[in-house]
Order: C-alpha cells, then structure tokens, then sequence
C-alpha cells in the first residue's frame, strides 16, 4: 500500500504491533475511519512497505512526531479487547517483565489474531408437503434415481437437513440437490455452524442442594461482595469432598441473577468434562469451555460467543482467565494451589490466580479461590488480612475423611528380600476392594515401564542425546522414549555403546505401565485402567478413562499428576501413593508444600460415597514431618512450621523471587553473557536485593539447547522487573541466546 506522511488528521493512534517491535507506533486516523477507531480494535498499518497487524492501544488528538502514516485498514468492526483487559494486559507487562505484544498473545487466541471465520454450510429443506415429496419420489424412481435417492434420504428428517450429511447417505452428487431446487421442490440455504464442544450433548436437570451452615456462612459472603459490587477476593478453605463445588454453583446463579457473568478456573483439562457436566446440569447452554484441546474453530465460536454475551460463563484452564467476559462480577479459581495455573513454556510466565485477582481488582469483581490445601502465599494473604477466609470443616455428604496409614518401605523391601512397589498392606487391601466390588487409585507420578536402562558392567545410562535426561523404557511400544523431546530408540541395544558388553545392560526405576503389568500378574482377573499421558494423547481421552471408571469399568485406577486433582469418584474407599517421598528430594524450597499438597489431594479422593475410605501412604522416610502432617491432613499445623522456615531464610511470600534462564546451543555463550547480565541487573538493583550465582538449570540441556540460570529475590517486585527490562533493553542478547523471566517461579531448581 502506498501511502503519505501526513501531519493533519483528525485524530492519531498509538498501535502496538504483533510483529517484533516492542513499543507501540504512532498512525494518523482518516475520516474514514474515526468512527471504526476505539481503544482495542485491530487494524493493519504500514511498516517498512508492508501492512501488518496491530491493535490500537491509545487515541490521542496531537502527534508526537511530526509526520506520521495513515492507517490502512480496520480489521475488527469491534473492539477485541476490553477496557479492564487492557489494563491488565499493561499491568501483566509490567509486573512480569514482559513486551505488552507478548502479552496480547496471551489475551487473544490465534485463530481471534488469524481472524479464522465461522463455519458455514447448506442446509437442504423441503418447500412441499410430505405428501407431495412422496407422490414426486415414486414418479422419479422410474426415471431420475439420483434425484429419487436425495428424496428418500430427506423424507424422515422433519425439518431438513445439512447438505453434506444428505450426500454422504445418498451416495450422491450435488447435482441432483441443485435440479430440485430449481424445480421448487427444495430450499438450499448457507447456515452458520455451531463448533461449541458442548452442542448435542444432553445434562440432566439437578437443583441446588440445601447448604449446611458452613457452606451457607461462606456462600453469604460471596453473596454480599457481589451485591456492592466490590472487589474482594476470599479464601474457600474446605477439606476434600466438603462441597466446595455446591458453593460455586449457588454463587453463580447468585451472580446470574444480578445479570453478571463468571469466570471458573480448573487447573487440568482432566477435570474440565466433570466440571462442566456438574454445571451443565444446573445452567443449561449459558456456558463456553475454553482450554488448549479445543480446535481453532470450537475457540473460535466460544470466544465470539462469550464476548457478545450469549455465554455467561466461563469454565477452562488458565487462559481462560482473558475470556472477553461483558460485566464481569464473579471469578472463582478452583484448586487455586494448582501449579498448572502457571505458565511456564513461554512469556508472560503468568500464574493465572494471581492474574484473576487482578482482573478482579480491575473489574471490581468478586474473586473466590477455592483449595483443600491453600498455597502458602495464600494463606498468608489471609493472615496479614488481605483475603476474606471461610472455612469447610466437614464433608458435604455423610462420609467421613479416610483413615491414612503411613507404610515403611524400607521395612518391606527387608520382607521382600528387594525392592517392591507394593507393601503387603496395600496388597491385601486391593484384594478386600475387589472382592467387596469397591474401587482403588494409585497414585505413582512417573509413566512408562522403567524409568532408566544402563550397563552395569561401565556404568554407562541410555541418556537423550538431545536432553540431559534418561530415556524411560515404554514396554508396550518397545521403546526408549525422551519425556523432554520425543527422541526414541526401536529396537532396544542388545550390547552397551559403551563398553560393548551385550550380558550387563539393565533397566531400572518403575512406572505406570510396569505398575499395571505387576497388578495383572498379581491379581489376573483385576480390571485396570492407566491414565498418563500414553494413555491421553488423543481429543477426548480423559474423558473417556474418566467416565468407563466412573461407570464401574475397572476395579483400578492406575495414574500420574491428573489422578489427584478434585475427581469425584464415589466408588473410591482405597487410594495409595505408591512412593510419597519422590519430590521431597528436589532442592527447591517448595518442596514440601508440593507433597503435603500432593498427599491429601491424592487422600481426599478415598471414601467420598457411603463407604469409609483408606489411604496408604508408602515412603522410605516415614519420620519426615510432612509426611506425617500429610496423613493427618492438619494444613494449619504443616503451614506454621513451614512458614517459620520461609520467614528465617527470607524465601517467599516474605520475599518475591524472579528466575533468569539462559538457553543457547552453545555453552561458552551462556556463560560469558550470563555473567555479564547477572552483574549488570547486580549494580542496577543495588545492596537491597540479593542476585544468586549462575547455575546449571535441573535440567541442564533441552532440544540440544543448555540451561543455565540465577535467582534474583528481593521484597518489592516492580523494582526487579523493571530493572530487568532496563538492563534488558540497553545489553539485549544475540539471536543465538534466549533469555526467559520468570517472576514468581513455582520450580527454583528445573
């Protein structure tokens, strides 16, 4: 497009760009184009000869150059993002020291940027009566069959049907469809297709259940905080199975009724499907799903449905957190604990929680998070005053909280003369489960048959090549499989690379798959169903497992992390985690909130229907306190000792940390320029924060990229981030390096 500078236009827009241009560019709006152009819109502007997308991020009446280009083209006939998301978008910049277009990726899906359109089909209906279309039917069976065949198949559809569903039964072409209708016997006509992932499915109807007084204590607040229309956030604090998900509804409807919408978090798509049909059931087609699975037509139809409000709420993962919600009032974030709410793969490496606290800051919203095990920045808000608390004691329904044993493994090893997976108790209690007709979970967080195949006679490990990671032996394909890049070796070394010794080569470590493999062998007639991700590549797999083991399917569920997170699974009264200790041992201060939060997560699944539930928790460290304070489920206990710790090493939420990671193909790169950028954020930020060594990453090496990182901890958050984006900016690294902010890290060691 070519186009003049021009310094006299009625007005001038500031567009940020979503090509690699960090600060926004100035434009001139054309009369043309005044009335299209509000904060928000995107349009396509002239850079470098070439029009490219943007959004217009402000309107301003004079220029602050002297001569600016015109814009060429609006693409969106409304705004795509609203005002309260703009702000939260400069904000997310700001805090987690990223571009502001970076973060518009995270706002707006691809297929909204990509301006993907609608589905469109022809629907074939009839303009005759039935009994004519019979009567025309037997006249052309004698003489037109294709013609007859077209109207055969539409006979029995009452009121039509899709044009491609008519061929594909017929066996046809289109030709005859077009022959009768312009013979005025049918009507063809182009119809918008709905994608959402929920259309044709049925619910059944359920009304909300009568509170008990705790439920009904925490429901009033919530209520009263959307009332005045206030930003609040609270605190549900509710052990497993206390009906948490009953308040959620009933806050809903109360929003609802106030003509607000909401917003509900889950951390996994594990739990999407049983959380939409537990709401589904109460709230009919007022709700879009928004999470990673979806096509870019199904996130299409639900983002345009959700912005022009046919939608009222919202259930998804993370993301769905920037849904374009009208009048937002409630957003609630279940499992708040979660660390799949954070971001990690790429910038904003955002934590979807604290974004939603925000967004309710901005939207003077009320805000609910909801946990049987709060995350320790969490209750520390709720300590220092900050958040609302309520408080779930008791479980909903009759059904008591499970009876946890603590199982010495080294002991059984002694008894097994080896190691083994299972303890005698937990044997025997599977047994007692299968034979009363009742159901198990096992919990082990590593898929695949071994975890590691080496030479025993040099000491030589089946490595990645790519990674710094062991390759994990999948029986069932026989393979050795990278869990890091998808690397693979088929068939299987017969001798070490090594030292070429074909009689030493061993496997070791166990998994899922060998955990399903040995309960067979012990228990030939049991049922078992594995979910990991071996078992969940495909659209619609977990809800699939889910429901066959919900229906009485399988007698045991074997799984890793998608297992433990608020699967309501009343047939349940056993579950077991076969090694409890395993994270305990990573160097990373969270450790041990990950496995208190872990074991009675993973507990709170046991005894949730009529019968009395059991857990057995085995560990090589049965004295370990967390442990212990895991199997009593006592929180307040565990958070006391825990939080003196964080308090006396000056570890969060006394302090916030930021996580620089360096990536390059080549090490001596990482090193010089690392060093270089860690003292520079050093003499920036000065005597009042702390910038830790650089270190190999825990996993040091990644797609043949190497990892190395340093910490930077300090009380006040902006000063670090925006000290990074300075330094950033001035000493920016070549194209060869990356460099990732991570503000409020959940992992310090990976």
């Amino acid at each position: 497009m070519e186009s003049t500078p021009n310094s006299s236009y009625p007005q001038y827009a500031s567009v940020l760009l979503e090509i690699a241009i960090d600060k926004p560019l100035e434009y001139g709006v054309s009369e043309e184009h005044v009335s299209q152009i509000v904060r928000g819109v995107q349009v396509k502007v002239p850079v470098r000869g070439k029009l490219q997308t943007g959004y217009v991020l402000e309107l301003k009446k004079e220029p602050s150059f002297p001569k600016v280009l015109p814009i060429g083209e609006v693409v969106s006939e409304q705004e795509l993002i609203s005002e309260d998301l703009f702000t939260l978008a400069i904000w997310m910049s700001r805090y987690y020291a990223t571009p502001l277009r970076r973060v518009m990726k995270s706002l707006l899906p691809a297929s909204i940027r990509k301006n993907v359109s609608h589905k469109n089909q022809y629907f074939v209906s009839s303009l005759q009566t039935k009994e004519h279309l019979r009567n025309l039917y037997r006249e052309l069976s004698q003489t037109h069959l294709s013609q007859a065949k077209v109207l055969e198949i539409l006979l029995p559809a009452s009121k039509g049907m899709l044009l491609s569903e008519l061929l594909e039964k017929g066996g046809v072409s289109k030709s005859p469809v077009d022959t009768l209708v312009k013979k005025g016997v049918l009507h063809l006509q182009k119809i918008q297709i709905d994608r959402s992932p929920l259309s044709g499915e049925e619910y059944f109807k359920t009304k909300p259940k009568p509170l008990h007084k705790e439920q009904k204590e925490a429901f009033d607040k919530i209520c009263s905080s959307l009332t005045k229309r206030e930003f609040e956030t609270h605190l549900l604090y509710g052990i497993t199975g206390s009906g948490k998900t009953e308040v959620y509804l009933q806050a809903i409807e109360y929003a609802l009724q106030l003509d607000l919408s909401a917003i509900l978090l889950v951390p996994e798509i594990a739990l999407t499907a049983q959380t939409i049909e537990r709401f589904r059931s109460r709230f009919d087609d007022k709700i879009a799903v928004l999470h990673y699975r979806l096509s870019p037509g199904e996130r299409f139809d639900e983002w345009h449905r959700i912005r022009k409000g046919e939608a009222k709420i919202v259930i998804g993962a993370r993301s769905a957190i920037f849904s374009p919600v009208p009048n937002l009032g409630l957003i609630l974030v279940d499992e708040e604990h979660d660390g799949a709410y954070k971001q990690t793969e790429e910038a904003p490496c955002y934590h979807a929680r604290d974004v939603a606290v925000m967004r309710g800051k901005l939207s003077s919203s009320t805000v609910v998070l909801g946990t049987a095990t709060p995350s320790m920045e969490t209750y520390h808000n709720v300590m220092r005053g900050k958040y609302t608390l309520s408080t779930l004691h008791e479980r909903a329904t009759s059904s008591s909280l499970p009876h946890v044993t603590i199982v010495d493994m080294k002991r059984e090893f002694e008894k097994a003369k080896g190691y083994t997976s299972f303890s005698e108790i937990l044997l025997s209690s599977i047994q007692k489960r299968v034979e009363r007709g009742e159901q198990t979970i096992l919990f082990l967080n590593r898929r695949g048959y071994h975890t590691s195949f080496s030479c025993t006679a040099c000491g030589h490990i089946y490595q990645c090549p790519h990674c710094d990671l062991p390759l994990t032996f999948h029986k069932g394909e026989g393979i050795l499989s990278c869990h890091l890049c998808g690397y693979r070796i088929s068939p299987l070394p017969r001798v070490c690379g090594s030292c070429q010794s074909g009689e030493m080569l061993k496997f070791k470590g166990v998994g899922t798959e060998q955990i399903e493999k040995s309960l067979h062998a012990i228990f030939p007639s049991i049922r078992t169903i594995r979910v990991d991700g071996d078992t969940t590549r495909h659209k619609g797999s977990h809800e699939r497992l889910f429901r066959e083991f919900r229906t009485g399917k399988a007698d045991l569920l074997i799984g890793t992390q998608m297992v433990t997170k608020g699967l309501h699974f009343p047939g349940v009264t056993l579950v077991a985690i076969l090694n409890t200790d395993g994270s305990l041992h990573i160097p990373d201060f969270r450790a041990g909130e990950r496995v208190f939060q872990l074991a009675t997560q993973v507990a709170g699944r046991a005894g949730r229907g009529t019968v009395p539930g059991e857990v057995i928790l085995q560990t090589q460290i049965p004295e370990n306190g967390t442990i212990k304070q895991a199997a009593a489920q006592d929180f307040d206990v565990f958070y006391q000792s825990e939080i003196k710790i964080r308090k006396a090493f000056g570890f969060p939420p006394f302090t916030h940390l930021i996580k620089v990671t360096l990536s390059s193909k080549k090490p001596s790169e990482i090193e010089i320029y690392g060093q270089r950028l860690r003292e520079k954020i050093a003499t920036l930020l000065g005597n009042s924060y702390l910038v830790h060594p650089l270190i190999p990453c825990g996993y040091a090496k990644i797609k043949d990229w190497y990892r190395c990182q340093f910490l930077i901890r300090g009380v006040a958050v902006y000063p670090m981030s925006e000290g990074i984006q300075k330094v950033l900016s001035e000493f920016s690294p070549s194209k060869t390096l990356r460099v990732q902010i991570d503000v409020d890290p959940l992992s310090t060691f990976f």
